[in-house]
């Protein structure tokens, strides 16, 4: 365990008081989402997952959130939340219970008043985790604070360490979204400096392709989901197929990291699909169940597969909790697939709707 983890873990810092003038200011990040290649689904206490996850990070599907402070004499937390200029209660309600439950590791939280003003790049329940850039962003502007004002965190590592953080106690996923390219998230054996309780970049353990990824978000359904992620991951308490589960998941990030580093593209996607049905697999087997997927869902998976056998092209698919899929391919067949989604997708999508993304290189201060 680190230095950071042994000082975070403690959960209190009361050192990080304004001891006079309590200052005004804003500050500002922009944060991308991720998807997740081996998922993760059932937590424990704490924000911590039941099984080890990677992730692709993308690059435009991001949110920017801007947070002003000023004096609050209050002594209790308070934030007026906007999303896209619009004050949203119901999201505010969230921040404030999240607030509140890190005011041990940011005591300072109480003495500012807070406005947040945050907007995504993409639309809502278009497939793509806005809770893990949303909760990512606002992690990075809390340490900005920290930074600025207590002079701590002045090493990168340490910064963005922290932010992970305090990232997954959001939500669980966001912390993978504090670095580009490959990020884990949970204790993966044999990877070094890997943890449940912030997320690892791990560049430098696969292949240079895997970093040119594209990732085509082929929008089935625009509706909200009827089932939240977080009461998914609850039921696994109760799926009686949960723990072979938990060791099949520890047993295909080996196997899917080694194929990285091998650039072994045959494995490298049937893992990534197998993992894609399994996350729903375990839906479909919960108590109460619930499916998320859609008709046109599985008739997309179905025409990727004929393609990817008529063609040979390094083509697959992920899901993750929701009936959108995310089309993933090396740069390099770019154009070859972009006319195969115009010609034979489009019909089944959403308004024919998709988005382009790609693998990209993280969060950056704006």
């Amino acid at each position: 365990m680190n230095t950071l983890e042994k000082k975070t873990l403690v959960m209190e810092n009361p050192s990080l008081v304004f001891k006079s003038d309590i200052p005004s200011g804003s500050v500002a990040w922009q944060s991308p989402s991720n998807i997740a290649l081996v998922k993760y689904w059932g937590k424990k206490d704490i924000q911590i997952p039941c099984n080890p996850s990677v992730s692709f990070t993308l690059s435009t599907s991001t949110t920017e959130t801007r947070l002003e402070f000023e004096p609050n004499t209050e002594g209790r937390v308070s934030i007026e939340f906007y999303l896209d200029k619009v004050r949203n209660e119901k999201f505010e309600t969230k921040i404030v219970s999240f607030l509140d439950s890190i005011v041990p590791i940011f005591p300072f939280l109480n003495q500012l008043k807070f406005k947040a003003y945050s907007s995504n790049t993409f639309p809502h329940s278009a497939g793509i985790a806005s809770s893990a850039s949303g909760m990512s962003a606002l992690a990075l502007c809390l340490c900005a604070i920290e930074k600025q004002y207590f002079n701590t965190l002045a090493i990168e590592n340490e910064f963005y360490q922290k932010a992970s953080y305090i990232a997954r106690l959001g939500s669980g996923s966001a912390c993978r979204s504090l670095y580009g390219g490959i990020v884990s998230w949970g204790e993966i054996a044999g990877v070094t400096n890997t943890s449940n309780e912030y997320g690892t970049c791990l560049n430098d353990v696969v292949h240079p392709d895997f970093l040119n990824f594209k990732d085509s978000i082929l929008i089935v359904d625009a509706a909200q989901k009827k089932v939240s992620s977080r009461v998914g991951h609850g039921l696994m308490n109760t799926n009686p197929f949960s723990m072979e589960r938990f060791k099949q998941a520890n047993t295909n990030i080996a196997a899917l990291l080694k194929a990285m580093k091998e650039n072994d593209m045959e494995t490298f996607m049937s893992i990534t699909e197998s993992e894609a049905l399994t996350l729903h697999a375990m839906m479909m087997t919960s108590m109460p169940y619930f499916l998320l997927m859609k008709p046109n869902t599985i008739t997309l998976i179905e025409k990727i597969w004929d393609y990817r056998q008529q063609t040979g092209n390094p083509v697959c698919f992920t899901l993750d909790a929701g009936p959108n899929i995310h089309l993933l391919y090396p740069q390099r067949i770019e154009n070859e697939v972009s006319k195969f989604i115009k010609a034979d997708l489009t019909n089944f999508l959403h308004d024919s709707c998709w988005l382009e993304d790609c693998v990209g290189n993280g969060p950056k201060i704006v």
